[in-house]
């Protein structure tokens, strides 16, 4: 063989050898992103024990009652809608007191809650644990009385405020620690006219997700 075709022959050998290597594209595989907390739990059920400071009231003809401490159980359940929102159906037995007379009513709420949740970190490592959270309420109180006591009114409009912070031990179960304050729209009492109970409570209890 010519020696002058044997140089350019041997230059061409690496390149077909590598033509033989098939091509390989590695893919990394990203970590999928964690999904929302509402996505995984919600609907909620819970329970909290209720303790209401009553506050005193004056009507136009300078008649008083002071209020009384009083307390009761509430139950709730509820849908979160977004990782920070969630609306909320909620019974309590109110138990109100005065020291002249008391009367009691079941009471049910409908509640929107705003979670205080930072929502890129929590999505992220899923490591808050404590959850402040603000709301308010709406809703009808059917309403009876004792000790003689005459309500014009047994169905009243009540009206709610709220605060407090969730610590949130897992994805499934969580104490509630809050405040609420507590405004209900003249029963109609034959004792004082123009009565709007209104109560400063502080409430405690627990909420399981799924």
């Amino acid at each position: 063989m010519n020696i002058k075709f044997l140089l350019p022959i041997l230059c061409l050998l690496p390149s077909v050898a590598g033509a033989a290597i098939p091509y390989r594209v590695e893919q990394l595989k990203m970590p999928a992103p964690a999904e929302d907390f509402s996505d995984i739990n919600r609907f909620y059920i819970g329970g909290a024990y209720n303790f209401a400071m009553w506050q005193n009231y004056t009507d136009e003809d300078n008649i008083s009652v002071n209020g009384e401490n009083t307390s009761s159980f509430e139950f709730m359940a509820g849908y979160r809608i977004y990782d920070t929102f969630r609306m909320e159906l909620n019974y309590l037995r109110t138990d109100v007191g005065y020291n002249a007379f008391s009367f009691s009513g079941d009471t049910f709420f409908v509640n929107a809650i705003w979670d205080a949740r930072i929502d890129s970190m929590y999505r992220l490592f899923r490591s808050q644990m404590l959850v402040p959270y603000v709301g308010v309420g709406g809703g009808l109180s059917w309403n009876s009385a004792d000790d003689g006591v005459h309500l014009d009114n047994k169905i009243a409009p009540v009206a709610a405020a709220m605060a407090g912070v969730s610590v949130e031990f897992n994805k499934i179960f969580a104490l509630d620690f809050g405040y609420r304050y507590f405004y209900m729209f003249n029963p109609g009492t034959d004792i004082v006219s123009d009565l709007n109970p209104s109560a400063h409570q502080f409430r405690a209890g627990a909420r399981i997700s799924f």
